[in-house]
């Protein structure tokens, strides 16, 4: 590394100056950021180049720190939080040199493909840091001792009563995952549900956890493309997606809505669940190229700016994102009690790389870079629903 490199590098570092914390340098030169007592240490073991920190700060930190060329004495949930607070003006991110990275939606195969990078990884693994609903998306924590399960289960009666499910009806769960919010749906409403999937590994445990449960006349599970309900002749009553609109691309934003319309009937309910950015943003190089190939976080102001165009009228929305942020931690403890045997299943650098996944995503959710947000719309004017909709935060 040349002597510009250097430089750059610790003109980056000086920036980051929210908390007090030491460096230390692949040549044995140690330096202090901020003022006080440090709080951990930063140990660059190689050099950084400032052409890779310039292109995306994110992809050099990460891809560093997979690698261990970056180690960190502390708290790595500490030393994120730390990075992300008041501290996003110092990322750079080139879009035009990671074209690749960042490119559009793309076409049904490679959805499916991109979606099964991630889901895909083997349910033995999801299994061992997800608590035992299989839920993989922002819990809802009524007391501060919950655990994740009861969180989860929060979380998916929070839904639930949103929809005003009766016994008999229709409810599609787009991006259906594991199954669970399905599975209680049939359990205390008596409805007919179907989820779809792009997921092989979800639509098989989902299967397996109808027969389970003693659910065949209830459920069904189907691998299938959003794109193609509009042709698949199904209508429902109720209908809710969690965590799947972030893997459909902005280009294809109104395909989604149109499609939803599409098997929705007639005063139907739509819940939406999803991480939501505060303004439209391409996204992360590095959780574009290792965790969610594709993925992309859309704006509240533009979900909510195509609703008239279905004649959706929109009930109650709701901010969950310091839930989210505590649902990530304790996945992070969940997953860091299991780190031997994940590496046993992968290698080191991909329990390095879900640590730094967990870890920041966290972060980025207590520092509010990113949000999740619940919308619950009617399909026309549903005058039938509680006027006061208590229910909807009450037991």
């Amino acid at each position: 590394m040349n002597s510009i490199d250097k430089i750059f590098l610790k003109e980056f570092l000086s920036k980051l100056d929210s908390s007090t914390f030491e460096v230390k340098l692949w040549d044995g030169e140690q330096f202090l950021i901020g003022q006080g007592d440090p709080k951990f240490k930063v140990y660059f073991n190689k050099p950084i180049s400032k052409k890779d920190l310039l292109n995306s700060t994110s992809l050099a930190l990460g891809e560093a720190y997979m690698k261990k060329d970056i180690d960190i004495d502390g708290d790595l949930l500490l030393v994120l939080d730390s990075l992300f607070s008041c501290q996003k003006e110092h990322f750079h991110t080139n879009f035009a040199k990671l074209s690749k990275l960042f490119h559009k939606a793309g076409n049904e195969k490679n959805q499916k493909l991109e979606v099964c990078s991630h889901y895909d990884i083997g349910n033995d693994f999801y299994g061992l840091w997800l608590d035992d609903t299989l839920s993989y998306s922002c819990a809802y924590f009524k007391n501060d001792n919950d655990t994740l399960y009861q969180a989860q289960m929060n979380k998916i009666h929070h839904i639930l009563k949103k929809l005003d499910l009766s016994e008999g009806e229709t409810l599609l769960d787009i991006g259906c995952g594991w199954g669970y919010l399905l599975i209680e749906a049939a359990k205390k409403y008596k409805i007919k549900g179907t989820g779809i999937t792009l997921s092989e590994e979800q639509y098989k445990r989902f299967n397996e956890r109808i027969i389970e449960e003693g659910l065949q006349d209830y459920l069904q599970v189907k691998l299938m493309d959003y794109r193609n309900l509009e042709t698949s002749g199904m209508m429902f009553d109720k209908i809710v997606s969690v965590g799947m609109l972030e893997h459909v691309g902005r280009e294809h934003y109104d395909l989604y809505f149109k499609n939803v319309n599409s098997v929705l009937k007639p005063k139907g309910l739509f819940l939406l669940h999803y991480i939501s950015g505060l303004v439209e943003s391409p996204g992360d190089a590095w959780i574009r190229k290792y965790i969610f190939p594709g993925g992309v976080i859309p704006s509240l102001r533009e979900i909510i700016n195509l609703l008239p165009k279905y004649n959706f009228y929109t009930l109650d929305i709701e901010s969950l994102r310091r839930h989210y942020t505590k649902t990530l931690i304790e996945w992070y403890k969940n997953f860091d009690k299991q780190r031997d045997v994940v590496e046993d299943m992968f290698d080191e650098e991909f329990v390095r790389m879900w640590d730094l996944y967990l870890s920041s995503c966290a972060s980025c959710f207590n520092n509010g870079v990113i949000d999740l947000h619940q919308i619950l719309m009617s399909k026309g004017v549903n005058n039938e629903i509680s006027l006061t909709r208590e229910y909807i935060y009450k037991d």
